[in-house]
Order: C-alpha cells, then structure tokens, then sequence
C-alpha cells in the first residue's frame, strides 16, 4: 500500500487561498430560537478560534417534527433566519456554510414544497451561491421511521460551480449527493479543492457508511471534504447520527466531532492538496471517453454555469 505523501511545511494561516476551516454539530429541534442561539455560539467560537469558514450541518435553521410540520416552519431566502446568518457573518467576518435551508422558493405559491437549499454567504453576508438539493432521500430502512423527503421537497435543477473562498474553490453538496460519486468528480473536474456535505445522516446509516463515504470522496475526487452534521433526538421520531469530520486529500481524517454539540478546526493546506495530485494523477487518468459506452451508465459530465453569485430560481 502506497505510503501516504510526507506534508510540505504548511504556509502561514493568514496566506489565502488557505487556511482553517471548522465543521459544526448540533442538534436542531422545531424550536428555531434554541437552534440560533446554538448555531450562532458555535459559529463565534469557531472565528475566535481563527477559522475563515465555518460550515452548517443540514436542518442548522430547525428538523420539524414532520413534513407539514417543516413546510410549516420553512421561510424563503429573505426572510428572518438568512437575514441574522447575514449579519452573523459580518459580525465575525467568516464564510459560512449555510447546508440545507428549508427554502420556500419562487414557486412555493404554485408547488406548496420547499428545496433543500445549501447556501455560502461571504464574510460581508453577502449570498453567493444557493445550490439546491439534487438527491431526495426516499428510503425505508428496517428499525427506522420511513424518510421520504420528495414528499415536500422539490429537487434542485443544476449544479453549480466550485466557488472561490479564501480556503479554496468549495464544490457544494447536501447529505445524500454523498451517495452518488458522479456529483463529486463533476466538482473536482470544475475545479473543486473542497466538496462540502452538511448532513443530517440517520444513525442506521451513519454507523454504516458516513465515514466510508466521505474518505471515499476524499480520496477517489483528491479534494479535502468537510462534513458538518447533525447529531442526537431532534424529536420522539428522529435522531442523527454526527461525527461532523474534515479530511484530507489522501482520506486522512484531520479533526472530527465526538459525542454532542461542538466544532472540529482543521487547516486546508492546498499545496498538500497539489502534491496528492501531482504524485497520484489520477484524475489524467481516467477514461470518460469509455465509461459512458455501456448501456444504462453516462459520462461524469461537468458542472454546469449555474447560479453561483446569486440566489435564482
């Protein structure tokens, strides 16, 4: 087995494009206050502690106690709750990593459902990208509630490019994208040095797979992947399984949250990021010439111009 690249003495924190990141856990409930207070604390110790970007889990704004429960709750993007995330950023002059909004969107009048929308506001709180989630978690897993999120939730239409942060091009994602490896190397092929999946993985599931997946994505995309996640009983019928993590290009894990509400820091070293991928090219190696020849399969594909930059449909 391949030895894992000896790290390059790492640049200084303040050397952009660069630098420490913090993945947050919580446990969000129905009650949108106790998650602000919650979120909003996490988010000031992370820049206290010298992060440039600190991101969500999915469901940071509240996990209703049921789908009606979540239209109920859901707001559209100028409304209160991205409104104090917007300030919290100036505040603290941090990117924030806003994964999976309960969006009531443009045509909330006409549908009645909402996206799964996973914003990144900059550090003067303005929007930059509004990616929506592409993969609806339909599943009935033994010994668990069924989920089935397409129930309410309209899925996203595009996906968007990388966007430039100071820690590196982030390639955005929501929970169960996770499960489908074309999503991440189409960011990698865009540019990608970062994939993000705010999450709110089942304990059945994140036992099982959560790691497995997000040092899969790691290693097979070279790109460093922060995972923040929800953990613990939202409610009588739902619980979380966390372990918000960041790793590295080679698969490594660098920091990850244990039991409850916390934060893990971890630095992006992009020149570490460079060596992974001048040492093992794989990427220059693959044949997407050939993949999409057999019957039923299609290319990796690119990500698409998108919405990068505004807030769109």
């Amino acid at each position: 087995m391949a030895a894992s690249p000896a790290r390059p003495v790492s640049p200084e924190p303040s050397v952009s494009p660069g630098g420490l990141v913090a993945a947050v856990q919580v446990t969000s409930t129905a009650d949108k206050e106790h998650n602000w207070r919650q979120c909003s604390a996490l988010v000031r110790r992370a820049a206290a502690q010298g992060a440039r970007a600190v991101f969500l889990p999915e469901g940071f704004d509240f996990i209703g106690d049921s789908p009606q429960h979540s239209l109920q709750l859901a707001e559209p993007l100028n409304g209160d709750i991205v409104g104090r995330y917007r300030q919290l950023a100036r505040e603290c002059d941090v990117w924030l990593s806003l994964g999976g909004f309960h969006e009531r969107g443009q045509d909330w009048e006409s549908t009645g459902r909402i996206y799964n929308c996973h914003l990144l506001l900059d550090n003067s709180g303005a929007v930059v990208a509004a990616y929506r989630k592409l993969h609806l978690f339909d599943a009935a897993l033994p010994g668990a509630p069924a989920l089935r999120e397409s129930s309410f939730t309209n899925p996203g239409r595009e996906l968007l490019p990388p966007v430039p942060t100071p820690v590196g091009k982030v390639g955005l994602a929501v929970c169960y994208d996770l499960r489908f490896p074309e999503l991440s190397q189409a960011l990698r092929g865009a540019g990608a040095h970062i994939l993000t999946f705010p999450s709110a993985f089942t304990v059945t599931t994140g036992a099982a797979h959560w790691e497995v997946l997000l040092r899969a994505r790691a290693i097979e995309c070279q790109c460093f992947v922060v995972a923040a996640a929800q953990w613990g009983r939202h409610s009588a019928a739902r619980a979380s399984f966390g372990h918000s993590l960041v790793a590295d290009p080679w698969g490594t894990v660098l920091a990850q949250c244990g039991e409850g509400p916390g934060l893990c820091l971890a630095h992006i070293d992009l020149s570490y990021l460079r060596q992974v991928r001048r040492e093992l090219p794989v990427h220059g190696h693959r044949r997407g010439d050939i993949y999409g020849a057999l019957p039923g399969t299609a290319g990796t594909g690119t990500a698409g111009t998108g919405t990068a930059g505004t807030a769109g449909t």
